[in-house]
């Protein structure tokens, strides 16, 4: 008695019998993407070849590719808690950002910083070189508008002792949810003398520190493994730093740690990589098994809201965000022909930062 399988884009079976095909009703999970991967440029890499990108895992594996001394900013990444770190190797003549974006273009990361004090790189003349700062946000902007790309960037400052914001032409290139200012730097104590790191010097950690943080927790007073700052601040500076959106360490007495997770637009650093994960888990997962394989039908919405919603209720059960809404929105769009609106809402939660307690005697 003849029988078995039948695929109905392949040949059919000649001999007669019972083919069965079977079809999987449910459409592909939604996964989540790779997390606590650092981006990094690297002005000198020894004997490396030169603009090339290099995946790291660990010191021994950057000191053999680029040389013990070369590799301070990989380091400080790995401390902070990268599990990878993207190094390119930077040309060492020209001029703009082209190079270092079309060496990312196909790779895929949460955070982007560049290597020691990158204001005095080749790259920018002294007469624009803040304007580093300017390209790298013209930069995260197109990708999060043109290519579905979401990466944060985190930089230092020229000048850490500055507090005024009318002292530095920085600030206005920095308004920006995926970019972080780091407001100072760190020292380290030695036998043979401390060891001093701007802010610039330092910002490959807070990098790591970012990308590593789960994407449910705040990095605010998470703890910085140095001995002191490089510039105290204040209370009073500390709070003019959080209201130009700066992100500061602080020296409590017994050790360093982040003032407050914040960006340079003022938003929660927490806020915005679990946006920025929504939006690349669905997208990825959408090129991989949704779009050109569903039927825009009753049926096919309704296994796409089903798997977006799924995917969103196993992040509210990892309290990263309530109150999940998932539809197909009608209106003022008909979803008709190859064309699906969709409108997803939630609440986000937040981390517990300020406590004010009330004591009555």
């Amino acid at each position: 008695m003849a029988g078995g399988t039948w695929d109905p884009t392949g040949t059919l079976p000649v001999r007669p019998g019972l083919y069965i095909n079977f079809v999987d009703a449910a459409i592909a999970q939604i996964k989540g993407g790779e997390r606590g991967v650092v981006a990094m440029t690297l002005k000198n890499y020894g004997g490396a070849t030169e603009d090339t990108v290099y995946e790291i895992y660990d010191v021994a594996e950057a000191e053999e590719n680029f040389g013990k001394d070369n590799i301070q900013s990989i380091k400080f990444a790995l401390q902070g808690g990268a599990e990878k770190v993207l190094v390119y190797t930077m040309p060492q003549q020209f001029e703009n950002l082209q190079k270092i974006k079309e060496a990312f273009a196909t790779k895929d990361f949460n955070v982007f910083c560049m290597d020691g004090d990158y204001t005095e790189a080749c790259l920018y003349t002294d007469t624009n070189k803040s304007k580093i700062f300017a390209d790298v946000r013209e930069w995260v902007q197109y990708s999060i508008d043109y290519e579905g790309k979401y990466f944060m960037a985190v930089f230092g400052r020229e000048d850490d002792t500055v507090v005024d914001k009318s002292s530095s032409s920085y600030y206005d290139n920095f308004d920006h949810d995926y970019m972080v200012q780091l407001m100072n730097g760190v020292v380290y104590y030695g036998k043979e003398g401390d060891t001093t790191y701007t802010s610039q010097q330092f910002s490959p950690y807070i990098a790591g520190l970012i990308a590593a943080t789960p994407i449910n927790k705040s990095i605010t007073y998470a703890r910085v493994p140095a001995d002191n700052m490089n510039v105290h601040f204040t209370p009073n500076q500390i709070i003019d730093g959080l209201q130009q959106n700066l992100l500061a360490l602080i020296y409590d007495g017994d050790k360093v740690k982040v003032e407050r997770g914040i960006t340079s637009s003022g938003a929660k650093i927490r806020s915005v990589r679990g946006k920025a994960a929504i939006a690349d888990d669905i997208l990825q997962t959408a090129h991989d098994s949704y779009i050109g394989q569903l039927d825009n039908s009753e049926d096919g919405r309704a296994a796409l809201v089903s798997a977006i919603k799924a995917y969103l209720e196993r992040l509210e059960d990892a309290r990263i965000l309530t109150d999940i809404e998932v539809r197909v929105d009608e209106l003022p769009f008909k979803s008709v022909g190859d064309t699906v609106y969709l409108t997803i809402s939630y609440t986000e939660i937040d981390s517990l930062e300020r406590i004010f307690v009330t004591v009555n005697v």
